[in-house]
């Protein structure tokens, strides 16, 4: 089955770009889908779970060749890891469209509501934000997920992936769009952002009054740009600068499986840990075992000279850490690490070089846990557990579309109610003021 087309814009001006028509388009995409019930949303999310198995080979195909132009390009394998879609990976991503039409629609929820003084109904009710667009790097199964997301919470998305997915999102947006449509709902629902320069990327990211809201998700460069340069509002994902902590009074065995966890489990995400932070008081108990630990996972230590001063038995590989490797999000087998003389001065590395994202201490100490909780100011703090826990599945919302460091709006994993604003309604009985 060939893959739908966008349908002709020759209700527009010729000297429309391509990118205002899309947009357009998805606005009044937008308007029919918001009222829809949760059956009719479902049904098209079951839909695309049927259709990315029944044409998982069209998929696989279009994806061979970003990957082939990737190596050719020398991309290093973590990218082309991320990249790669394959049969089983897109009956994963099927499967994660199915969770998704599982879960509670948040459309429609009554946030608070109350009988005023005066016999007037008020409730404050989520409704979808309308036309959402997603600016992501190099990773098609965001493709499916924000698509699927989005049409559950009643919201049409405009979706601009990397140009070295293009060939892969352009079959998965046609496959979405085929499946959407042909539950009955507009495939201008799901649409890919013309063009691959980054002309159309600045257009989206000034599409005010047409686009509602941006997400965009991958590096801080990315990030950063998005962020400066667009006039459309925009919920910031987060860079993962992540920091684990591990206190005077901690469980040795405890921060060692913590930390291998947060940093080694799968270090190209953003919730994996690029800090280790260890109290001056147990540094000398800790280290040796840590840093053999690392090396075991293939790890190589950014230290300072405290850390080194421990590194002597060590077989782990130990480089010296630069101003520079504080800030990092390395998103590979890299992790500074830093011994610090309390925990306030832990603190208060983590509030100058955070991104904002997770910090975690590992303390047999409630109060050290308290204080710790009380005076770090990220999305998530993580007391005893590893920083890989901050992300929507692993929370218990099914999904997320992201992880938010700012403080409006959404903040930390973003699931389906972040995917919605609210409206007020008022109801009288013909009251006047």
């Amino acid at each position: 089955m060939a893959s739908h087309t966008q349908p002709s814009p020759a209700a527009d001006s010729d000297d429309i770009s391509p990118v205002t028509r899309t947009a357009r388009r998805a606005r009044t995409a937008a308007a029919e889908i918001a009222p829809l019930p949760r059956a009719v949303k479902d049904e098209a999310l079951l839909a695309i779970a049927d259709a990315l198995e029944a044409r998982s080979a069209e998929i696989v195909e279009a994806n061979a060749v970003d990957v082939a132009q990737a190596r050719e390009a020398g991309t290093s394998e973590t990218v082309i890891d991320r990249l790669t879609l394959d049969p089983e990976r897109i009956r994963a991503i099927a499967s994660d469209v199915r969770d998704v039409a599982a879960l509670p629609d948040p459309v429609g929820e009554v946030v608070r509501g109350s009988t005023l003084p005066n016999g007037i109904d008020l409730r404050q009710i989520r409704v979808p934000l309308g036309v959402v667009g997603i600016i992501y790097e190099a990773r098609p199964n965001v493709t499916v997920d924000a698509a699927a997301l989005c049409l559950k919470s009643g919201n049409a998305v405009l979706l601009r992936g990397s140009s070295s997915a293009y060939a892969s999102n352009t079959a998965l947006v046609g496959v979405l769009r085929d499946a959407v449509e042909g539950a009955g709902l507009p495939a201008d629902a799901v649409q890919l952002v013309p063009g691959q320069s980054r002309d159309s990327v600045r257009e989206l990211m000034r599409a005010r009054g047409l686009v509602d809201v941006l997400i965009p998700r991958g590096g801080a460069s990315l990030i950063r740009t998005v962020v400066e340069e667009s006039t459309v509002p925009v919920i910031e994902t987060g860079t993962g600068n992540c920091h684990v902590y591990v206190d005077a009074q901690a469980d040795l065995d405890m921060a060692v499986d913590i930390l291998i966890n947060s940093k080694a489990q799968r270090p190209s995400v953003c919730n994996s840990a690029e800090t280790l932070l260890v109290h001056q008081d147990i540094a000398a108990a800790f280290l040796p075992r840590a840093l053999d630990a690392l090396a075991d996972a293939g790890v190589t230590v950014h230290a300072d000279e405290r850390v080194r001063a421990h590194a002597g038995a060590s077989k782990a590989t130990v480089v010296a850490a630069t101003e520079e490797d504080w800030e990092t999000e390395y998103l590979s087998y890299d992790i500074a690490a830093a011994v610090v003389d309390s925990l306030d001065a832990a603190v208060a590395h983590i509030r100058r070089w955070t991104s904002g994202h997770t910090e975690a201490i590992v303390t047999t100490s409630q109060a050290a846990a308290r204080r710790f909780t009380q005076l770090v100011d990220s999305t998530t703090v993580a007391v005893n557990a590893s920083t890989r826990f901050t992300d929507g599945g692993q929370f218990g919302f099914g999904a997320e579309i992201g992880i938010s460091t700012q403080k409006l709006h959404a903040r930390g994993p973003m699931g389906l109610p972040e995917l919605t604003s609210t409206k007020y309604i008022v109801t009288g009985d013909g009251h006047i003021r």
